[in-house]
């Protein structure tokens, strides 16, 4: 798995197509070297073929035949790379050191290429030559060459060095690009891992820092001392809230009790007895805002990272169920705890427990008497589900990232009991436990799933 991660860095594919390139350019300069090169070794030995041609010419036309045959012949005997032959009409040598005419026709001003044997210490040998082939009077033909071993001893050595030489550039280029993605990928690993534990809720970690003072340190630093401020205000809003909440919470509750003990001075029928009620009714509303503010901040903010433990969500689903069975049977509505193994999570059991007691509550209050609610914990082997469905209006889907937001409420539900931070809560939990919310249909209905990664 890190291998494929490996090859599918940046860094790496970088140095790949850099090394390509590179591999291209090489080759390229190597092939034109090599055309450059045996087009001079052509020309040099055409160069001498053609001062061979018109020494012999010379000759033929001062002493005839019989002087050309003795000029080839002494050539042939002293020459280790001169190439000649002069054979009569019927093809039969007349001077030379070849032993046969090979398998070339007379070209004119042409050069030809061609392989002849030839007989070195006992052994025969075939090698390539350069010449040309010229008709003479009377039926002669005279084949005058150049041994070009020495050019295609070179030609083979581009030929097959071009090949491995640039198997090896890219070799090497591999090599060395996962080298580089090797170390660049450590460095990403530990700023990502940083950064999940960061976005968790510990805002006392930092991004490492090395020795090297390269562009990720620079970077390191900027975002630490970032992450010094961010830190510096969590903790001033954390402060305001502790303080919000000890200035807030206590005068609530006196004012609760203090409207609960007016209520008992009021006789039965007593027309301030509604007002009263509805008083205290609003009273428990504003608590229950600000303790669901409160509990989000809290998981928002991975407070309650440090407190968490194995908890058994079959178990916790089973307490929730119970919780509101009279609420639902209240309602007529059928609640059940659907058959489920035992399946755990690391935690924190306060905060799900919440959060599955507001998935449950919505259900039961947006679901018609004579409807069913259903709770479900499964591992599917594709991960740990915590599951709430009904069979009430469902949400449409394009509403259903818009309701995970604070004090969102949809139209249908106006004129209902809530706050609207329900689901907000839902969705923070899940969030602090590295899992998702997710709304779909229940057909009829909606189906309420906090996956577990």
């Amino acid at each position: 798995m890190r291998g494929a991660r490996l090859f599918a860095t940046l860094a790496f594919r970088i140095v790949l197509i850099y090394v390509a390139l590179f591999a291209l350019s090489a080759g390229a300069l190597v092939a034109f070297t090599y055309w450059n090169t045996k087009r001079a070794l052509n020309a040099e030995t055409d160069q001498t073929i053609q001062a061979e041609i018109a020494g012999l010419s010379e000759q033929y036309q001062r002493q005839g035949l019989g002087g050309l045959t003795d000029v080839i012949t002494a050539r042939s005997m002293h020459a280790s790379l001169g190439l000649y032959l002069l054979v009569g009409p019927l093809g039969h040598p007349l001077a030379g050191n070849l032993d046969a005419w090979p398998a070339v026709q007379p070209s004119g001003r042409r050069f030809v290429e061609f392989t002849y044997e030839r007989r070195i210490g006992g052994m025969v040998e075939r090698h390539p030559a350069r010449g040309r082939v010229f008709n003479l009077v009377g039926g002669l033909r005279l084949l005058v060459a150049r041994d070009v071993r020495e050019r295609s001893d070179t030609e083979r050595i581009f030929t097959t060095t071009l090949p491995w030489s640039v198997m090896l550039m890219l070799t090497l280029g591999l090599v060395g690009g996962a080298l580089m993605s090797r170390n660049l990928l450590t460095r990403l690993d530990q700023i990502n891992s940083t950064s999940r534990e960061i976005m968790a809720g510990d805002l006392s970690r930092r991004l490492p820092l090395s020795r090297a003072g390269d562009e990720f340190d620079t970077l390191a630093r900027n975002l630490n001392r970032m992450l010094d401020r961010i830190e510096r205000l969590m903790k001033g809003m954390r402060e305001v809230t502790d303080s919000v909440a000890h200035d807030l919470r206590s005068p609530l509750n006196r004012l609760r009790n203090r409207l609960e003990g007016a209520l008992k001075h009021f006789a039965p029928g007593n027309p301030q007895e509604s007002e009263i009620e509805s008083a205290i009714a609003e009273t428990d509303r504003l608590i229950a805002t600000f303790d669901s503010l409160l509990l989000i901040a809290e998981a928002e903010a991975g407070a309650a990272r440090s407190s968490m433990s194995q908890v058994d969500l079959s178990i916790l689903a089973h307490n929730v169920c119970e919780l509101y069975a009279p609420v639902a049977e209240e309602g007529g509505i059928a609640l059940h705890m659907a058959p489920s193994q035992k399946v755990e999570v690391k935690g924190n059991s306060n905060l799900l427990s919440q959060a599955l007691a507001n998935l449950v509550d919505n259900a039961i209050k947006y679901t018609p008497p004579g409807g069913t609610v259903s709770i479900k914990a499964e591992d599917n082997g594709q991960g740990v589900r915590l599951i709430v469905a009904d069979t009430g209006p469902g949400i449409a889907p394009e509403d259903r990232a818009r309701v995970i937001e604070r004090f969102v409420r949809l139209e249908a539900s106006r004129h209902s009991p809530g706050t609207g931070l329900g689901l907000s809560l839902v969705a923070a939990v899940a969030r602090l436990h590295e899992a998702r919310l997710e709304l779909s249909d229940n057909h009829p209905g909606l189906k309420a799933s906090v996956i577990f990664a």
